[in-house]
C-alpha cells in the first residue's frame, strides 16, 4: 500500500505532455465563464487541494485522469477562477463544481494547514454529500506503509486514499482457484495501478466501486457476503 509522495509527482511532472504541465497552465490565457456556461459539465473527482501545491498539482490530476477519472482543478478547468482574487462569484462556481461532483478528493499536505477554502470546501461537499470525501495523504518522501493513516482532527473522520497494484484486490476476496492461474491473474493484476478507498489497512474497497456507493470490506466480511448469497440462491432453488 502507497501514499502519493511529492518526489513522484515532481518526477511525473516532468514526463507528462507539455499541454499538460503547470508551466502550460499556469500561463495559458484567462477565459470568461458563467454559471450557465458550465451547467452541463459533471466529473469524478473535485479535487481539493492548497495552491501552494499548484507546482505538484497537475502532475496529481494527470496521474489521476490516467487512471480513468475525471477532475475538476478550479484554476486549471475555470481559468477565470484566481486564487489571487477570491470573490463571491468564485464561491459561487465552486459550490457549482462540487455539486457536479461524485467525490471530493482532500489532498492534504504540510501546505494545507495553512489553507483557508480547503476546511471550506471540505464542509460544503460533506453537507451536500455526506460520505464521499476522501483524504488523500501527500508526503515528502515515497511512502509505502504498512499501518493506518491517520488524519488530524476532523480529517480521520474520512476513508483515505491509497494507490497500489489491482492485486490488492485479492487480499480481500475469497477465493478457491487452481495455483497456476491464480499467479498468472496476479502477474497480470501487478501490472495495474489502481485507487484504493481505505478505512483501516485491511478493510479497503476499489475507488470506482466507492463511487457506485459501496462501502470498504474486510475479508471476513466479503466471506460472510458470499456465503449469505450462497444460501440464499440455494434456498430459490
Amino acid at each position: 500500500m502507497a501514499l502519493f509522495d511529492y518526489k513522484s509527482l515532481h518526477e511525473l511532472e516532468m514526463h507528462i505532455p507539455s499541454n499538460k504541465s503547470y508551466e502550460y497552465l499556469s500561463n495559458r490565457a484567462i477565459k470568461k465563464a458563467s454559471i450557465k456556461d458550465i451547467q452541463d459539465d459533471s466529473f469524478d473527482i473535485f479535487l481539493s487541494h492548497s495552491y501552494n501545491d499548484k507546482e505538484m498539482i497537475p502532475a496529481l490530476k494527470y496521474k489521476l485522469e490516467e487512471m480513468g477519472y475525471s477532475v475538476y482543478v478550479d484554476w486549471i478547468t475555470d481559468r477565470l477562477l484566481s486564487r489571487e482574487d477570491v470573490n463571491k462569484k468564485t464561491a459561487e462556481v465552486l459550490q457549482k463544481r462540487m455539486q457536479q461532483s461524485k467525490c471530493l478528493v482532500y489532498a492534504t499536505s504540510e501546505n494545507s494547514q495553512n489553507s483557508r477554502w480547503m476546511p471550506w470546501e471540505l464542509g460544503y461537499f460533506d453537507g451536500i454529500k455526506s460520505k464521499m470525501v476522501g483524504v488523500l495523504p501527500i508526503k515528502k518522501e515515497n511512502s509505502s506503509f504498512n499501518s493506518d493513516f491517520e488524519g488530524e482532527e476532523y480529517l480521520g473522520l474520512y476513508f483515505y486514499i491509497t494507490i497500489d497494484k489491482l492485486s490488492r484486490v485479492l487480499q480481500n476476496e475469497p477465493m478457491a482457484m487452481e495455483r497456476n492461474a491464480l499467479n498468472k491473474m496476479v502477474e497480470e493484476m501487478n501490472e495495474v495501478d489502481k485507487l484504493f478507498i481505505n478505512e483501516k489497512f485491511d478493510k479497503f474497497i476499489l475507488f470506482e466501486e466507492w463511487l457506485k456507493g459501496n462501502s470498504p470490506y474486510t475479508l471476513e466480511e466479503r466471506h460472510d457476503k458470499c456465503m449469505e448469497d450462497y444460501r440464499k440462491n440455494k434456498d430459490m432453488y
